[in-house]
C-alpha cells in the first residue's frame, strides 16, 4: 500500500485540486485509489453511502477515484456556527458544538478516529491520497496537530508541498514553510509543486533551479493556470459567473453562515443564467429569482436578514412578480417560526420566520443525512410529473410541520420505494421551499424550474457531465506537467520504488 500527503503553504494553495487531479490520473492507470482528509473545516458537505457527512471536496475526490464517498474519507469535519465555535462531526456523525479552545483539547481524542479511519482505507486501497488543511507551519496550531505534519508523522508518510504562484511570493512561501518545520518534518517533504502558473516557463526556470539548490528538494511539477476550471468549492464562494447574455437573473444572499452553496453551481455555470451572490448589506438588485440558501445557524442568519431590511425587499420582489426559493435552512426561514429549544445551533431560543409559508420548524439534535431521488411536483398533487426527475441529498436538523406542506414542491422515494412529500409551494406559485440540496443538478428539474420561473428555451447544464470533464482535464494537466518518473512510481511496473528513490 502507498500513501502520499499533499500539504499547502496556504489555504487555497491547490491541495484539494491536486489530490483530485492525482486521484483521477492514477485511477485511469488502473490503481485502486481513495482520498483522505484527516480534518476539514467547511460548510459545504456531502452525504456518504454509509449515511455520514464529509466535506464536499472529499466527495469530489472520491468521484475522481471512481468510488462512492465514505465517512472514513474525512473523519473529522468542523462546521463553523460562529466565529469561535463549530459543530464537530466525527466519522460522519455530529458529536455536538464546541468552542475552539475546547476542541483544541479534544484533538488528541479525535486523532483516534482519524487513525482508525485511515487504517481502514489503507487496508482496502492500493493508494491513499491525503490532503492537509491550511498550512503545516501555523505555529499556534502545532500542538496535537492531526491535520498536517502531526498526521504525517503518526503514519510515517511522505509529503508534497504545493504553493500558488498566482498569489505572488511563491519562493518565500515554500522556503518559509520548510524553515518552520522540524527536522524530521522537513525530511519527509519529498518535493514541491507550483500551482497556477501563467507565462513563459523559461523565465521561471532560474528560480526553480535556485529553489532546488537551496532546499535540496526537487520541483515535481509546475501546473498551469487552467482558465474556466470548475470544481466543487470546499468552502469559499466562487465569483465566477456565466456569460453576459443571460436571460434569467438570480440572486443568492451571502449569509454569514451560508452552507452548501454548491447547490447553485448548475445555475452559475449556465450561460443562460446570471447568478449573483449578493451581500446582505446590499439591496436586492432587479432579478427574477431570489434563492435563500442553506445555513449552519438559521436563527442568526434569519435575524441578520431582518437587520438589513431584507423582508421588506423580498415583499417588493414578490409584488413585482419575482420568484422566491428556499433550500434547507432557506426553507426554515420562509416559515412562521424557527424554534431551537435545545440550543442545537446556538443558544436556546426561537426566531420569527419570514412568514411566506404556513409552517413552523423545530430544531432537534438528530440530523437527517440521506441521499434522495424523486421528482419535482411544483404543487401538482396528482403525482403525474415523474419525468421531472431529481436527485440530491438532505442535511438538516429539525422537523417542519404546518398546513403549507399539504402542497409539496417535491416528492421523494423513501427506503421502501414509496413516495413522500417534501417542502411546499405557495398558493400563488411564487414561493417554493424544499429540504433537497442539489435541486438544480438534474437537467429535467432545471427545465421545469426554468418554465416555472418564466424562462423558456434555456439549455440545462448537466452538472455531473461537466464535473467529469473537469476532472479529466486536471488529470491531463498532471500527465503533461508533472515529472513522469515521479508519477510512474505508483504504477504497477515500478516494483515499489520509493518517493525518495524517484526524487533523487
Amino acid at each position: 500500500m502507498s500513501v502520499l500527503m499533499i500539504q499547502g503553504t496556504t489555504s487555497d494553495a491547490g491541495k484539494s485540486t491536486l489530490v483530485a487531479a492525482l486521484a483521477r490520473y492514477f485511477a485511469r492507470q488502473g490503481l485502486c485509489v481513495a482520498p483522505f482528509k484527516p480534518q476539514n473545516m467547511a460548510l459545504n458537505s456531502a452525504v456518504t453511502t454509509d449515511g455520514g457527512e464529509i466535506g464536499r471536496a472529499q466527495a469530489l475526490q472520491a468521484q475522481a477515484c471512481g468510488i462512492e464517498p465514505h465517512s472514513d474519507m474525512n473523519p473529522v469535519l468542523l462546521k463553523p456556527a460562529s466565529d469561535t465555535g463549530a459543530q464537530v462531526i466525527i466519522q460522519g456523525r455530529a458529536l455536538g458544538n464546541m468552542q475552539a479552545l475546547n476542541y483544541h483539547h479534544y484533538k488528541s481524542t479525535a486523532q483516534n478516529a482519524v487513525l482508525d479511519s485511515f487504517k481502514r482505507l489503507n487496508d482496502q486501497y492500493e493508494l491513499v491520497l491525503v490532503e492537509g488543511a491550511g498550512s503545516p507551519a501555523e505555529i499556534n496550531l502545532r500542538e496535537n496537530d492531526i491535520a498536517n505534519m502531526g498526521f504525517a508523522e503518526a503514519v510515517d508518510c511522505p509529503v508534497v508541498l504545493i504553493a500558488d504562484i498566482d498569489r505572488g511570493g511563491v519562493f518565500a512561501h515554500l522556503v518559509g514553510t520548510l524553515e518552520l518545520l522540524s527536522p524530521t518534518e522537513r525530511d519527509r517533504v519529498v518535493g514541491f509543486v507550483i500551482n497556477r502558473f501563467r507565462g513563459d516557463l523559461q523565465l521561471l526556470e532560474p528560480g526553480l533551479e535556485w529553489l532546488e539548490n537551496y532546499t535540496g528538494k526537487p520541483v515535481l511539477g509546475v501546473l498551469p493556470y487552467l482558465h474556466d476550471l470548475y470544481l466543487d468549492a470546499e468552502d469559499a464562494i466562487s465569483t465566477q459567473q456565466a456569460g453576459a447574455d443571460a436571460r434569467l437573473k438570480v440572486v443568492v444572499p451571502v449569509l454569514p453562515r451560508i452552507s452548501n452553496h454548491t447547490d447553485f453551481d448548475a445555475l452559475r455555470l449556465n450561460p443562460d443564467i446570471d447568478l449573483q451572490f449578493v451581500s446582505v448589506r446590499e439591496s436586492i438588485p432587479p432579478c427574477d429569482w431570489v434563492i435563500l440558501p442553506g445555513s449552519k445557524n438559521v436563527r442568526a442568519d434569519l435575524a441578520y436578514l431582518k437587520e438589513n431590511d431584507w423582508p421588506a425587499q423580498l415583499d417588493r420582489h414578490l409584488r413585482y412578480g419575482g420568484k422566491l426559493i428556499g433550500i434547507c435552512g432557506g426553507l426554515q426561514m420562509l416559515g412562521k417560526e424557527v424554534q431551537d429549544p435545545d440550543g442545537v445551533e446556538d443558544v436556546p431560543g426561537s426566531e420569527l420566520g419570514l412568514g411566506y409559508l404556513d409552517y413552523i420548524t423545530r430544531l432537534q439534535p438528530y440530523k437527517a443525512l440521506i441521499n434522495v431521488t424523486g421528482f419535482l411536483s411544483l404543487g401538482n398533487q396528482d403525482n403525474d410529473q415523474r419525468d421531472i426527475a431529481l436527485q440530491g441529498y438532505e442535511i438538516h436538523c429539525g422537523i417542519t410541520e404546518g398546513p403549507a406542506l399539504q402542497i409539496p414542491a417535491v416528492f421523494l422515494h423513501d427506503e421502501a420505494g414509496n413516495l413522500r412529500p417534501d417542502g411546499a409551494i405557495s398558493a400563488d406559485g411564487q414561493v417554493l421551499a424544499t429540504y433537497v440540496h442539489g435541486l438544480f443538478d438534474s437537467p429535467q428539474a432545471q427545465n421545469a424550474l426554468f418554465s416555472w420561473g418564466g424562462l423558456t428555451g434555456a439549455t440545462p447544464l448537466n452538472l455531473n457531465v461537466h464535473r467529469e470533464k473537469q476532472l479529466d482535464r486536471l488529470a491531463d494537466s498532471i500527465a503533461e506537467h508533472m515529472r513522469n518518473s515521479w508519477l510512474r512510481q505508483f504504477g504497477r511496473d515500478q516494483g515499489g520504488a520509493t518517493l525518495e528513490e524517484v526524487s533523487q
